[in-house]
């Protein structure tokens, strides 16, 4: 690849990493700075914003994870000034990623698209869908299973030995975070393995081949990022990582 093509690449890159940022920070902002307010006509909800940057749409995401999410008997507290405005800060910019995930996938997709074999150039515009419907499943499965049990369980050896928790605002935000994006992210598995297999780096059996060190990595992958060492709450992420490595090897080799 000459010089010239190399910059070529490397602008195409940084153009589309602004778009991507600056889709993500407009979306940011409007979460900081709306209010989802609803009313009731006859039998329908109707749901509409209003300005209030005081109690805007990241404090309100807030107060459900509040209460979805913390244990009962632990308490949310802001214990330096200025945590509960970072705290919504980064509970906004992580909706902007999740809101912006076809605006990402696109992108990527884009920017990937012309390194793939001339039979598989047309997948870089068909996997924005996917690459978006498997980020929220992951970021919901987070949310709905694995958070809400790791809190329970980690705060339960608390109230065995008769202690009042208090869990900082900044603290519960950036675990929240740490595993919808550990989970979003990860569940995008399947999408790397078949761009790779597309771009032809990687032939139909090679991720049979490889099968048993992927198992290792990612089995690793889940002790490191949980917090326990219970060896229970890592299959929460490994389980999913493997039952999706399977499925693309297997979908690979039927295309193949």
């Amino acid at each position: 690849m000459s010089e010239l093509d190399t910059r070529g690449h490397i602008e195409e890159l940084r153009k589309r990493l602004l778009r991507m940022v600056a889709v993500v920070m407009i979306i940011t902002v409007l979460i900081l700075t709306l209010h989802v307010e609803q009313m009731q006509v006859g039998s329908y909800t109707i749901y509409y914003v209003v300005p209030d940057p005081l109690d805007n749409i990241a404090a309100q995401i807030t107060v459900h994870m509040r209460d979805s999410l913390v244990p009962q008997g632990v308490q949310l507290i802001q214990t330096a000034p200025g945590q509960a405005f970072f705290a919504q800060v980064y509970i906004a910019a992580l909706a902007g990623v999740i809101i912006s995930m076809p605006v990402i996938a696109r992108e990527l997709a884009g920017f990937v698209g012309p390194a793939l074999r001339n039979a598989e150039s047309g997948v870089a515009r068909r996997i924005t869908i996917p690459a978006t419907g498997l980020f929220a499943a992951g970021c919901a499965m987070a949310y709905v299973l694995v958070i809400p049990y790791m809190l329970e369980f980690l705060y339960r050896y608390g109230e065995s030995a008769g202690l009042v928790t208090f869990l900082s605002i900044t603290d519960f935000v950036g675990f929240v975070m740490q595993f919808l994006l550990a989970f979003g992210i990860s569940f995008q598995l399947p999408l790397v393995m078949y761009a790779v297999s597309a771009s032809g780096l990687a032939d139909r059996k090679f991720w049979r081949r490889n099968l048993r060190y992927a198992l290792i990595g990612m089995v690793v992958f889940g002790a490191v990022i949980t917090p326990d060492g219970s060896g229970i709450t890592m299959w929460f992420i490994a389980g999913p990582m493997i039952a999706l490595y399977v499925a693309g090897m297997i979908v690979i080799e039927r295309k193949s």
